[in-house]
C-alpha cells in the first residue's frame, strides 16, 4: 500500500468537490490501486489555511468551510500563505485550484513551481500556468522525476491531454474545433429560448455557472485561454491568449438568435485552431451553425471538441453538462496517473 500525503490549495467549489470525491473513492483507491492518502495541508482564499503533518480531517474541513468557519482551527500552529504554504506543508502531491489569472498565470505558477522544487507531483485545474509556464513546469517536473498534470484545465474531467499523451502515440494534431466555454453556451441556449442577455447571465450566475463578474467568459477570454493551452501542449506551439483572435458574445441579441432559429441555424461560440503551411491560426468567435454541424446540438453547459490528426478521421469528445464534480474527477485521474507513474510527463 502506497501512503501519499496531499495538500489542497484552493478550497472553493472545485477544491471541496475534490475533497468529497477523495473521501468517496478512498476504499476503491486502496483496493484497486493500492493507494491510500492523507491530507496534510488545506488552504482557501476565504477560509484560511491549515497544516498538520499528522493529517487533517477532511470531513471536518468541509463542515467548517460550509458554515463559514476558518481552516486555521485545524492547524496546530499558524500556516503561511502562498508558495510558503506549499513549501511548509510537507506533501507529496499538490492540488492547485486557485482562481485563474488570464494575463500572467500567477500566483498559481509560483505555487506549482514551489511544489515541484519541493519534490511534489503538481496537479492543477488552473489554465493560467499551462499557457504561461508550460515548458518551464514540464521541464522542471522531468528534472525532479515528478509529474505536472492538468487534465481538468480545459474540459473538466474529459480526457483531452491524457488522450494525446497516452492513447494516441505517433499521432500529430493538425487542427481542432469545439465549444469549450460552458457559461457562454448556457447563455446562448437560454437566449434562444427567449430570455434577454441580462436575464440569461443572471440565471447562469444564480446556478453557479457564471462568476459574479462574468466578463472573462462573455468577452471570450476563458475560451481563448483554453485554445492557447491546447495549442501549447498538444501542438507544441507556445501561444498566449492575447495571440488568439477573439470575439465574445457581448454583441449577441435575442433578435439575432431568433433570426438564426427561423433559418434553422443556431449561434455558438466556436473555438478553433489549425496548424497549416502559413503557421498556426487560432480563434474564438460566434458562428451561426447549420444542423449538420457537430456542434449544433451542444446545448446548455455541455462542451465538445473535434480533433483532426494526420492518422485518424475526426475524433470528437463531448461532455454533457459538467460541474465541479467532473472537474474534481479530472484532478483525481491525474493523481492516480501521477502516483502510478502512468503515461509520460
Amino acid at each position: 500500500m502506497t501512503q501519499v500525503d496531499l495538500a489542497l490549495m484552493g478550497f472553493g467549489n472545485v477544491g471541496r468537490a475534490l475533497a468529497r470525491l477523495l473521501l468517496a473513492k478512498r476504499d476503491e483507491l486502496k483496493d484497486r490501486y493500492g493507494i491510500d492518502w492523507r491530507v496534510v495541508g488545506v488552504a482557501g482564499r476565504r477560509a484560511g489555511a491549515a497544516i498538520n503533518p499528522r493529517g487533517i480531517d477532511l470531513d471536518r474541513a468541509l463542515a467548517l468551510v460550509g458554515r463559514g468557519g476558518s481552516l486555521a482551527e485545524l492547524s496546530p500552529s499558524p500556516a503561511p500563505a502562498g508558495a510558503d504554504f506549499v513549501r511548509a506543508c510537507g506533501a507529496q502531491v499538490l492540488f492547485e485550484n486557485t482562481p485563474v489569472n488570464y494575463e500572467t498565470g500567477q500566483p498559481a505558477i509560483d505555487h506549482l513551481r514551489a511544489a515541484l522544487e519541493s519534490g511534489m507531483h503538481a496537479i492543477t485545474a488552473n489554465k493560467g500556468p499551462v499557457v504561461h509556464a508550460y515548458r518551464e513546469l514540464r521541464d522542471l517536473a522531468r528534472a525532479r522525476g515528478r509529474r505536472f498534470y492538468f487534465e481538468a484545465a480545459v474540459m473538466d474531467g474529459a480526457p483531452l491531454f491524457s488522450l494525446w499523451r497516452a492513447a494516441l502515440p505517433g499521432a500529430r494534431l493538425l487542427s481542432f474545433r469545439g465549444i469549450l466555454n460552458s457559461t457562454t453556451n448556457l447563455i446562448l441556449t437560454l437566449m434562444e429560448s427567449g430570455q434577454t442577455f441580462d436575464e440569461a447571465v443572471a440565471q447562469a450566475q444564480s446556478i453557479g455557472v457564471a462568476e459574479t463578474d462574468p466578463s472573462g467568459d462573455i468577452l471570450g477570454w476563458d475560451a481563448a485561454v483554453k485554445v492557447a493551452a491546447l495549442c501549447t501542449v498538444l501542438m507544441d506551439v507556445p501561444l498566449k491568449p492575447q495571440q488568439v483572435e477573439r470575439q465574445g458574445i457581448e454583441s449577441m441579441t435575442p433578435a439575432l438568435l431568433r433570426e438564426a432559429r427561423e433559418e434553422g441555424r443556431r449561434w455558438k461560440l466556436v473555438c478553433q485552431a489549425e496548424h497549416g503551411a502559413g503557421g498556426l491560426r487560432a480563434s474564438v468567435a460566434p458562428e451561426r451553425l447549420t444542423p449538420d454541424d457537430a456542434l449544433y446540438a451542444v446545448m446548455g453547459t455541455s462542451s465538445s471538441i473535434t480533433f483532426f490528426s494526420d492518422v485518424l478521421g475526426p475524433l470528437t469528445v463531448t461532455e454533457d453538462n459538467p460541474g465541479p464534480e467532473t472537474t474534481a474527477y479530472g484532478l483525481l485521474a491525474d493523481f492516480i496517473n501521477a502516483v502510478e507513474n502512468r503515461g509520460k510527463s
